[in-house]
């Protein structure tokens, strides 16, 4: 019986092996996961705007101080709904912004033109890999339009204010792994450039002081410098454009001529532009239609049609 117990006591270890085994394994495996998944010490995405593919750096949205107030809402009779944060309060308290009254009434915000156009023209791009380029972002009615969609999106927009807002809008939208925005004037060369930004005023800012005040004269204008920058520098030739659209209240001439090597792709691989097209703000900035036109039909753009002040132009 000594004996029968040495023997079985002899083997108790070696059936304890395989258990120790994987619980170092299963320990192992805890440690390996712990180590892997650590929290990250800066909110999510926030990554994403580090795009080392550019030469200018993008805007980080997690580093720029917030906007305030914000007062943002959805808008209205849109197939791919997006929420933007409003620029423009009116006039407080007597006479506030029409979407401010409407937000009141609980109505969603009114449908801006650009982010319908922008929807109904990309709806036909449905699967084509390629990025929506929003020179004159402003608050970001037409990235959004085309963010919510699910397409990539370039905005440039060289007013701090507004990048704020176009900040709260990528937070409210959940599309930070699709819009990248640059603290940029597009213009036709590297550099800096004076930009006038009128005081009360979100929208109308403009390289020209005269283009800037053209529609509110009585606001005063601040001048600041602002980074410029060619979209043919930031925009490699592997990289493909579905829709160009600008809107730089004056400025376009500028901005296409620093876009040659992109407009000048082939008819299927050259964007479709839409760009604004006022007489007036042009002349501000010593530029005309007939000059933009004539530019278009050099780099094969030679139908163009104009819906309101805006031209949209294709290779047909």
């Amino acid at each position: 019986m000594a004996n029968a117990w040495k023997r079985e006591n002899s083997k108790q270890p070696k059936l304890l092996t395989p258990i120790l085994l994987i619980l170092s394994l299963s320990l192992l495996l805890l440690l390996f996961l712990f180590f892997s998944y650590r929290s990250p010490s800066n909110p999510p995405n926030s990554t994403l705007f580090v795009t080392p593919l550019y030469p200018i750096p993008s805007f980080n949205c997690f580093e720029s101080p917030q906007a305030h107030p914000v007062v943002a809402n959805v808008v209205e009779n849109l197939k791919y709904p997006f929420l933007y944060s409003l620029s423009d309060f009116g006039s407080l308290p007597d006479k506030p912004h029409k979407n401010i009254v409407r937000l009141l009434k609980g109505k969603p915000f009114r449908k801006p033109d650009i982010s319908a156009t922008i929807q109904q023209l990309l709806e036909g791009m449905k699967g084509r890999n390629g990025l929506v380029v929003d020179v004159g972002a402003n608050v970001g009615m037409a990235s959004f339009a085309a963010a919510v969609m699910g397409f990539k999106v370039l905005a440039f927009e060289p007013v701090i204010d507004n990048l704020k807002r176009i900040c709260d809008g990528i937070w409210f939208n959940r599309v930070a792994d699709l819009v990248t925005v640059f603290e940029a004037a597009v213009s036709d060369r590297i550099g800096n450039i004076t930009f006038y930004k009128l005081v009360g005023r979100l929208d109308n800012s403009a390289v020209s002081a005269t283009g800037a005040k053209l529609a509110f004269k009585s606001n005063e204008e601040i001048a600041v410098q602002v980074r410029t920058i060619p979209l043919d520098e930031l925009i490699p030739n592997s990289e493909p454009v579905l829709l160009l659209k600008i809107d730089v209240q004056g400025w376009e001439y500028h901005v296409l001529k620093g876009a040659v090597k992109l407009l000048s792709r082939k008819k299927d691989a050259a964007p479709y532009l839409i760009y604004e097209e006022d007489e007036r703000l042009l002349q501000a900035s010593n530029s005309s239609a007939k000059e933009i036109r004539d530019f278009l039909h050099g780099v094969g753009y030679s139908h163009c049609v104009q819906h309101g002040t805006d031209a949209h132009c294709t290779k047909v």
